[in-house]
């Protein structure tokens, strides 16, 4: 069974910046748009940025636009963001995935990202 494995998160201060990484350890999501995505306590998790299949095209949140980057290595199996400019309001766990419901396993741990103010 695919599993993710999400790491790289920890306590940094605004304006700090953060590298997050997301394991496969599967090939099946070399093929696939995947996604980092972020909850807090009481809220639905939302997407915050997607990179496709070939690594080409991504998409950005408002929220985090011009901020985050999305990255994907192929030989490592490995999706990245790299979040600067960190705000309080980025605090969350984060979690990466496919993008289609169809197509996602079960979601991991996730790693927790807080930025003090």
């Amino acid at each position: 069974q695919v599993q993710l494995v999400e790491s790289g998160g920890g306590l940094v201060q605004t304006g700090g910046s953060l590298r997050l990484s997301c394991a496969a350890s599967g090939s099946i999501f070399r093929g696939l748009l995947m996604a980092w995505y972020r909850q807090t306590p009481g809220n639905q998790r939302e997407l915050v940025a997607s990179i496709s299949a070939g690594g080409s095209f991504t998409n950005y949140a408002d929220s985090v636009k011009g901020r985050f980057i999305i990255s994907r290595d192929y030989a490592k199996n490995t999706v990245y963001l790299q979040m600067n400019s960190l705000k309080p309001e980025d605090t969350a766990v984060y979690y990466c995935n496919a993008v289609s419901p169809s197509q996602r396993a079960d979601w991991g741990q996730g790693t927790r990202v807080t930025v003090s103010s």
